[in-house]
Parts: structure tokens; C-alpha cells; sequence
């Protein structure tokens, strides 16, 4: 009906205004002086996060109408049971940073309708540092507390592998800032990880990352080629964390994967857990994976010559063609239960 649909772009609107001060609160560090102080009133908080009374004011009465502070004689707090979301940077649940997603993807918003014009592309440094940022933060917690602990487990040879002698070299292609690569060493200590990626600026904060957790005397990163033929056999696990759906040539990068591996090794993907066919309207995971397509993951993989077009809905037999284009002999979806992403194993050819 038509007013069910003005209803909901309405409600819309208002979320995605919502976002822009989950943004602000962010960015500015106010949900974590509300947390760590306590109840608040404006001119408390401008002091103690640095800003100007009446944006302080005006940010707090709006975020009390929202729901997300509560308030009380003036004073404004953080609930206890949206700090997680807010403020838990180690949470799986820490939803903030998309806020930084929502910003960094309306700041090139005229050059998608561009890219939608002409063809062409929008290339990933484009949406900036806050896009950067937001893919980081979003993912590191998942990273950092499942890899090791449920993901890898879960497929026994792989995590046997990880733990036996001689230590595995793991390459993990498309690293970006490191989170994956960092949570492989961490939860595997005798493991060295390369992590590849070509943005430098991704590589130069995942050696940050990786200085800052203490592993970074194994693991490194490098801003090449993962088809360097000086790396190829070189490695024992072979790994693509959310990246695949973004490449604008996704079977030369599995070739080079596949290059990248021994005869024995294991090779995984994780990528978006998206329906094996279109199913109109989709669930909220559906929605989410095909609102960031359109106008994020498909312009970014849209920027060269030539490209697949794959976006983010790269449904299992997409993938399952591109691995046996590459030169691999099969698809396994492996057991791992996840509500956003979906596992990997690509079967080696064997001898």
C-alpha cells in the first residue's frame, strides 16, 4: 500500500539521521565519557569531551529521544545495555562504527550516480578513512573472539594443520587492516601469517594493528600482488576474509590463491552469506547484504576493465564457477554457522 510505503521511507529518513549522531558520538568520543562518567549534564560533557556546549546539548536531547541515552533532571546517561553496541570495541555486538559506513558512502554518493551513468567505477580509497575505519571495527570483534575459537575448529584438518609441526605459513589475501591476519597468529602461536593487500593505507594500519597485539614479529604485511610468483607453494593455508565479492577480477584472484598454496594445503573464503537465488522481499541479513551492494561493493569492483561486476550477493554458485575457472577442481561449503557470512574450502587439484 502507498502509506505503508510513505511510512517507512519516513522511518527511514529518520534512521539514517539517527546514524549521523551514532557518528558524531563516535567519533567525538561522547558515548565513551557518558559511559565511564555517568549521568551528564550538556555542560559536563562539552567540558570533558572538548566540544561546544550547544552542539552538546542539542546531540544529548536528541539522542534521549532516540532511545539511546536515557534522561533524567537534566542529565543524560548510557544505558548499561547499549553500551555494548555503543562503546565495546572487543564485542561482537559493537555496532557503532556504522555510522562511519553511512558517512563514508554518502560523501561519494555523486560519484556512484556516476558510476551507475557511465559504467565506470568508484575505487575503495574513495570512500576514505571512514570507510576504512568502519570495515575494521565491524569486523575485528568476529575476528578476534570466533576465528580461533569456533570458525577454524570447526574443520578439524585445517585446525590440526594450524597447530602442527613444522609452524604453517598462512597468506591471507585482501587482508586490509589486519584483523583477520592477527587473529589467525593469535589463536594458532607457532603460525606465521602474510597479510596482502594493495591499498597502502589499509597496510600501513594493519602493521599498526599487528605492532600493537604483539605479534608482529610473525606476522607481516605487504602492499603486492598476491600472484608474485616469488610466493608461489609457498604456503600451508591460504585465506580470503570478505574480499572476494569486491574484486573487479575474482578468478585471477583465486588463480593467484591457488598459486599461493602447497599441493597439500587448505585454501578458505568467507564471504557474504547471501540466498542461493533472489527471494523478493528478503529478510534483514538480504536487505543489508543488497543495500551495501548497489552502491559500495559493486562500484568498487566496477573500477577496472574488464570486471566480473560480482557485488556483495555472491551466491555459492558464483563462487563455485569462478573456482573451477581459477583451475580449482571444487566448492565446499564447510559447517560453519555465522547469520552474515558463509565458509569456503576450495579443493586443490591433486596430483
Amino acid at each position: 500500500m502507498p502509506d505503508d510505503l510513505v511510512e517507512r521511507l519516513n522511518n527511514a529518513a529518520v534512521a539514517t539521521l539517527e546514524l549521523y549522531h551514532v557518528y558524531l558520538g563516535e567519533r567525538l568520543g561522547l558515548y565513551r565519557v557518558l559511559g565511564a562518567a555517568g549521568p551528564l549534564t550538556s555542560d559536563e560533557l562539552a567540558a570533558r569531551a572538548g566540544i561546544h556546549e550547544r552542539y552538546a546539548r542539542e546531540w544529548l536531547e536528541q539522542q534521549a529521544v532516540a532511545g539511546i541515552l536515557h534522561a533524567e533532571s537534566a542529565k543524560y546517561s548510557l544505558p548499561r545495555e547499549h553500551a555494548e553496541a555503543l562503546v565495546d570495541a572487543d564485542s561482537v555486538n559493537f555496532l557503532a562504527p556504522l555510522g562511519q559506513a553511512v558517512v563514508g558512502i554518502g560523501g561519494v554518493m555523486p560519484k556512484v550516480v556516476e558510476a551507475f551513468r557511465t559504467g565506470a567505477g568508484v575505487p575503495y580509497e574513495a570512500y576514505g578513512a571512514d570507510m576504512r575505519g568502519a570495515i575494521s571495527a565491524l569486523n575485528r570483534p568476529a575476528f578476534l573472539s570466533l576465528l580461533g575459537s569456533e570458525w577454524f575448529p570447526a574443520v578439524p584438518d585445517l585446525d590440526a594443520r594450524l597447530r602442527a609441526a613444522p609452524p604453517a605459513r598462512v597468506a591471507d589475501v585482501g587482508c586490509g587492516t589486519g584483523w583477520s591476519s592477527i587473529a589467525i597468529a593469535l589463536a594458532y602461536p607457532s603460525v606465521h601469517v602474510e597479510g596482502i593487500d594493495i591499498d597502502q593505507a589499509s597496510i600501513l594500519e594493519a602493521r599498526r594493528n599487528a605492532l600493537a597485539g604483539g605479534v608482529a614479529d610473525r606476522v607481516t604485511f605487504e602492499a603486492r600482488d598476491a600472484a608474485d610468483p616469488n610466493l608461489a607453494g609457498l604456503f600451508d593455508v591460504v585465506t580470503a576474509f570478505e574480499t572476494i565479492h569486491d574484486m573487479a577480477h575474482p578468478v585471477d584472484a583465486l588463480r593467484a590463491m591457488l598459486g599461493l598454496a602447497r599441493a597439500t594445503g587448505h585454501v578458505i573464503v568467507m564471504d557474504e552469506k547471501v540466498p542461493d537465488q533472489l527471494s523478493a522481499p528478503g529478510d534483514d541479513i538480504a536487505r543489508f547484504h543488497h543495500a551495501w551492494s548497489a552502491v559500495h561493493c559493486l562500484p568498487v569492483g566496477m573500477g577496472e576493465p574488464g570486471s566480473a561486476g560480482t557485488g556483495s550477493v555472491m551466491r555459492t554458485s558464483t563462487l563455485r564457477r569462478y573456482a573451477r575457472e581459477a583451475g580449482f577442481t571444487d566448492v565446499e561449503v564447510l559447517p560453519i554457522g555465522h547469520e552474515s557470512w558463509r565458509f569456503y574450502r576450495l579443493v586443490l587439484p591433486r596430483a
